[in-house]
């Protein structure tokens, strides 16, 4: 439920164009978390990151319950894509500045996923729903 409750956050602040059009008094409390924008991305790419991890060394799941584990992993997916377009500033400064290398390949995979930002949001919010619910439904003791 937490991965859930997190994703959805994170894809409020992911797309703020999106909830700026329906709430329009939402402008100052999201120019407010701008500052920190890139620490939550970086935070949460890891926290996504994480998951994936946690998906493939627990993939037996997949034959006691698959919907939670492919439920777990599209959640993660989607939480460290939008961290690392959130936090791609900070990323570059602290963990790239020294391989020219890696910092132009992560260049490259930016300016691919960008643009779906959006998308990539709207998408963060229904898989967080569903991890909500998902996680009532489909319990693993």
């Amino acid at each position: 439920m937490i991965y859930g409750i997190t994703l959805i956050l994170l894809s409020i602040i992911a797309v703020p164009s999106l909830i700026l059009s329906r709430k329009p008094n939402a402008k100052e409390l999201l120019e407010k978390v701008e500052p920190y924008q890139g620490w939550i991305g970086i935070i949460f790419c890891f926290w996504g990151i994480w998951g994936i991890v946690t998906a493939v060394l627990n993939v037996g799941w997949l034959a006691s319950a698959p919907i939670w584990w492919i439920t777990l992993t599209a959640g993660s997916l989607v939480e460290a894509c939008l961290g690392f377009l959130l936090g791609f500033p900070l990323i570059n400064k602290f963990f790239l500045s020294g391989n020219e290398k890696a910092k132009e390949k992560a260049v490259r995979i930016r300016a691919q996923v960008a643009p779906q930002q959006g998308r990539l949001g709207i998408l963060g919010i229904i898989v967080g729903a569903w991890m909500i619910v998902a996680s009532f439904l489909f319990t693993i003791a």
